[in-house]
């Protein structure tokens, strides 16, 4: 793999800077490996003291220490005051964007798929609309090569074909899952450097390199629910929505009321509140009845699942497939094979029972390292 392109005289990229220690790291590395780097931070509107302490270049970064925040969200005004003071210690220019309009898409889906019953990942939709979208033209609107973030995943550039999306060298930071709806158009012109190192050296990188963020706890929370608070969120848009319905047994008998189905998610046990001698799990949500189904845990295994807005990056979209699949972030890559039933319609068939394939998560498909593509879950078993 191949860090700055040959025969190309200082190329430019876009480094998407919020402030935190993985993209202040990849700016330097980017720089230090002969790239003339364009910091921006993107302003996506969710914090009100955003607007009027956001400086629009770097200018007069280095004039105070950067607000530094504790917060577990990210975006807000003291994380784009970090990243404007490491662009200042980079020499690099820095550039807010107001990216408020269309990031107001990105929360009305997550809205909008909780009302559907399913659950939301707003972060992929983000990486494939934003970041590697909008950004993405940003970036060519200005005339540069490539954009660039602090994901841990890779970008691999085979002496022959075309580039190909491959998980970062560290397992328990591997990001390449979140990356998988990015256009086959646009890997060319992406850049990962972070994809080869650990968190740890990555923190010792900062450390070494003098950068104030070095010690910055990472971003635990959905950037526009700092309080993780997304109940309040969906009543505050869309209050005739969430409302009080029937919980249901495996059988159909009504054992409780709930206060709203958008405060579930399948497979959850926590919060359930129906006493029974076993543990009880959210089994079903349908959003047109608002009825919440609870059962054993064993009613959330499954062997196959449909997902449909595929992104499929590999050229073997003809024929079935054998893969390691992921159907959330956090769970572990299964044994499967990934055959396309329709024109916009994947089937992945497991090797053995899968716990909580969940409606409105992406199912990510593996070789090895690398990503084959994905899709949107939007059935367990066979078709919706």
């Amino acid at each position: 793999m191949s860090s700055t392109p040959a025969n190309t005289p200082q190329p430019t990229v876009v480094v998407a800077m919020s402030g935190g220690v993985d993209s202040s790291v990849a700016a330097a590395l980017l720089k230090q490996q002969g790239y003339k780097c364009v910091g921006v931070f993107m302003r996506l509107g969710h914090d009100p003291a955003q607007q009027a302490q956001e400086a629009p270049n770097a200018g007069s970064a280095l004039a105070a220490a950067p607000r530094r925040t504790h917060k577990q969200g990210c975006c807000s005004s003291g994380d784009a005051a970090d990243a404007r003071y490491v662009a200042g210690l980079l020499n690099i220019p820095f550039y807010a964007l107001n990216f408020q309009r269309d990031f107001g898409e990105v929360i009305d889906y997550f809205v909008q798929e909780y009302n559907r019953g399913r659950t939301p990942n707003p972060c992929v939709r983000c990486n494939e609309y934003l970041k590697f979208g909008k950004l993405a033209l940003y970036a060519r609107a200005i005339g540069a090569d490539y954009v660039a973030t602090g994901h841990y995943a890779r970008i691999f550039r085979p002496d022959a074909g075309s580039p190909q999306l491959w998980r970062g060298i560290d397992e328990h930071k591997d990001q390449s899952y979140v990356l998988f709806g990015v256009p086959k158009t646009e890997l060319g012109r992406m850049l990962l450097p972070l994809g080869g190192y650990t968190k740890h050296q990555v923190r010792d990188m900062a450390r070494t390199l003098g950068l104030p963020v070095h010690d910055k706890p990472d971003s635990q929370e959905i950037c526009f629910l700092p309080a993780d608070n997304y109940i309040s969120l969906i009543k505050a848009r869309t209050p005739e929505a969430v409302k009080p319905g029937p919980l249901v047994d495996e059988t159909g008998r009504v054992v409780g009321e709930h206060p709203g189905h958008q405060h579930f998610t399948l497979g959850q046990r926590k919060g359930v509140g129906v006493p029974r001698s076993y543990p009880l799990y959210v089994t079903k949500i349908d959003p047109q009845s608002n009825t919440v189904q609870v059962g054993p845990k064993q009613a959330l295994s499954g062997r196959q699942l449909v997902a449909r807005q595929v992104n499929w990056l590999d050229q073997s979209a003809g024929r079935p497939v054998r893969c390691l699949a992921k159907i959330s972030y956090t769970n572990p890559p299964q044994q499967a094979e990934a055959e396309f039933t329709g024109p916009d319609e994947l089937t992945v068939r497991f090797d053995s029972d899968v716990t909580a394939i969940t409606p409105g998560q992406a199912v990510v498909c593996y070789s090895g390292p690398r990503v084959l593509g994905g899709g949107w879950i939007e059935a367990v078993g066979g078709k919706p």
